[in-house]
């Protein structure tokens, strides 16, 4: 290790975050790459290596001969301050590497107020921050995730946005990339190749034009760049690329077990959930390729936890034969199975009690709304019946704490829908009044309110957020109403939410704010000790730019959308209609009960869905 790098991990509260070398990471022999590729998460280390994706990815392509991929995460302040002093790039933790030095630095856009860490990592490494700043084939900055599906605020600042699922589309990009270093050829030349490929987004291709009021008047491909970039999608998802190990951290991480990924996609249309619309349709494993990924990875990793994961566990149809298997083989050795995403309308408690035989764990159903008249308008399909009935048989059976999760300011929502979060929470206290076989040691009810968000590529995409004001009304109301015994509660900040609502529904011209914001000292503002919201709004005052505009404006039916021209498969007249819907208050049944013609089954060969 470089002795000035080794310095400042001296000077530093976790180096291990910085420090590379844990088991099961890849290092290969420089002589033998000829494509060097940067996994960029920017976040710190215990969340980014938290993320399935990236772990996806990692083993994807080190698989792959002659590429080596290695990881590069956000620094917290005290290794900022540290590397900047001693004037050291950010490197990557496998070599220890400048950033400057790979072909390719892949960023995954996870959420947007990781949008300023994006601007210092690439400050840090070195790298001009603009697009149009690097005229070289590399370093090549490509971006992928789930803030794709509206990346125009930081769209600037890439070369290729990847629409779709990795796994699909790395390949492509490699072997592209390789071929135009092996040519010689230009990197405008790699670009408009780049645009011909299906979901390969190059935002310098388009040319976005405004009305006076600021509104998106057109959005212009040129150069021979589709109109629409159509998100890629794994076909068949029980053959896709899975890693066959992963690397185990030596420091805590947010989540510290083996990850297996039950299904992609989700059935149910909350309208307020953007992964709900943008990951379908929904394609599910078979029960013995995830028995076979959870034992091989278990044995290599040594963790005593797996999780099963997807968007809505127990919707998976082999969830009880899949769980039966592996606690079978795991019991006996210490190995705990858990199933997060669970809902109440499907609650098991045979499965939860089979699963938890290892370490019981609480319970945590996410109603979302206060009543059914708010549910119906969000589409949750949630009865309180059913909550209250997955709560009997749980209190009955010795469970005694619950957590809640909720949302607040959803649209068409009235002061009576958030007393009616406080009623339920009333509600489950009763019943386990009524029903618990230890009361003797008291029920804990955890409830969690976030602000609701706007996002693209829902049916709520139109939809303003209330204004931070009437945030601010709406959650002193629900603090009065949740002041019980045995009660906890946590709330959103209501300026975190502001300015995520602003960026989710931005368009290009926030890509200044954006750097304006980073040069103001904005960085890390997902961590509420580095949150400097003052400093984000002179950023916007200095641009000229208002943020309500973005944040708490309707937009029109007709209205040009910043992401039009970006599509996840389901199409915009499907999501308006779901939204006609929502303000009637009308459910719409989940896709098991008939396809709702979404239009998410023209990105699959044979029109499959596994609902």
């Amino acid at each position: 290790m470089n002795y000035k790098l080794a310095a400042c991990l001296q000077q530093v509260k976790k180096p291990a975050r910085y420090t590379g070398g844990e088991y099961g990471a890849v290092v290969k022999e420089k002589s033998e790459i000829d494509v060097r590729f940067a996994l960029c998460f920017p976040e710190l280390y215990e969340i980014g290596m938290s993320h399935l994706g990236s772990r996806i990815l990692y083993g994807l392509l080190n698989e792959m001969d002659g590429v080596w991929c290695e990881r590069a995460f956000a620094l917290f302040t005290d290794m900022e301050e540290q590397l900047r002093k001693r004037e050291l790039p950010l490197f990557a933790l496998e070599s220890g590497d400048p950033l400057g030095a790979f072909d390719i630095l892949g960023f995954t856009l996870q959420y947007e107020l990781n949008y300023t860490a994006i601007l210092n990592m690439l400050d840090l490494a070195g790298v001009p921050l603009y697009a149009r700043e690097r005229t070289e084939l590399a370093p090549l900055v490509v971006a992928g995730g789930p803030c794709v599906y509206n990346a125009e605020p930081v769209a600037d600042f890439f070369d290729i946005i990847m629409i779709g699922e990795g796994e699909e589309m790395m390949p492509e990009l490699i072997a592209l990339y390789r071929a135009a270093k092996q040519e010689g050829a230009s990197k405008q030349e790699f670009l408009h190749r780049a645009a011909q490929l299906g979901g390969f987004y190059v935002p310098s291709l388009y040319e976005v034009s405004y009305h006076e009021d600021g509104t998106v008047a057109a959005i212009t491909p040129r150069d021979g760049a589709p109109a629409i970039v159509q998100k890629r999608v794994v076909q068949d998802f029980d053959k896709s690329y899975y890693p066959q190990q992963m690397i185990v951290p030596s420091t805590e991480i947010v989540f510290d077990r083996v990850m297996v990924e039950l299904f992609r996609g989700c059935r149910r249309g909350c309208r307020f959930c953007q992964a709900g619309y943008t990951y379908r349709p929904i394609r599910a494993k078979a029960p013995e390729t995830l028995e076979a990924q959870a034992k091989r990875l278990v044995d290599h990793t040594g963790y005593d936890e797996v999780s099963l994961t997807s968007l809505s566990s127990s919707d998976y149809p082999h969830l009880e034969v899949l769980c039966e298997s592996l606690v079978k083989d795991f019991e006996p050795r210490h190995i705990n199975l858990a199933l997060p995403s669970l809902r109440a309308d499907n609650f098991n408690l045979s499965l939860m009690e089979n699963v938890q035989k290892v370490r019981k764990s609480g319970l945590t159903f996410a109603p979302e709304a206060g009543t059914q008249r708010l549910r119906d308008a969000i589409n949750k399909n949630l009865r309180e019946e059913d909550l209250l009935e997955a709560c009997k048989v749980a209190f009955g059976a010795g469970y005694n704490g619950i957590k809640l999760y909720f949302m607040m300011g959803l649209p068409t929502e009235t002061d009576e829908d958030l007393k009616g979060i406080a009623q339920i929470v009333r509600n489950v206290m009763d019943c386990f009044r009524k029903n618990a076989l230890y009361r003797s040691r008291g029920v804990r009810v955890s409830v969690g309110v976030s602000t609701f968000v706007p996002k693209a590529q829902t049916p709520f995409q139109w939809c303003p957020q209330i204004d931070r004001e009437e945030v601010t009304r709406r959650q002193k109301l629900l603090m009065d109403e949740l002041r019980m015994k045995n009660v906890t509660y946590s709330l959103h900040d209501a300026n975190t939410s502001f300015l995520e609502a602003a960026l989710a529904r931005g368009n290009r011209r926030l890509s200044a704010v954006i750097e304006q914001a980073w040069r103001n000292g904005c960085n890390l503002d997902g961590w509420s000790e580095c949150f400097r919201f003052d400093e984000w709004m002179r950023a916007f005052e200095a641009c000229g730019i208002d943020p309500v505009f973005y944040a708490n404006r309707e937009m029109g039916e007709d209205e040009v959308l910043p992401w039009d021209h970006i599509s996840s498969g389901v199409t915009k007249q499907y999501l308006r209609a779901e939204y006609e819907r929502a303000r009637q208050g009308i459910a719409t049944p989940d896709c098991k009960a008939g396809c709702r013609n979404c239009g998410a089954l023209s990105l699959t060969q044979g029109g499959r869905c596994d609902v």
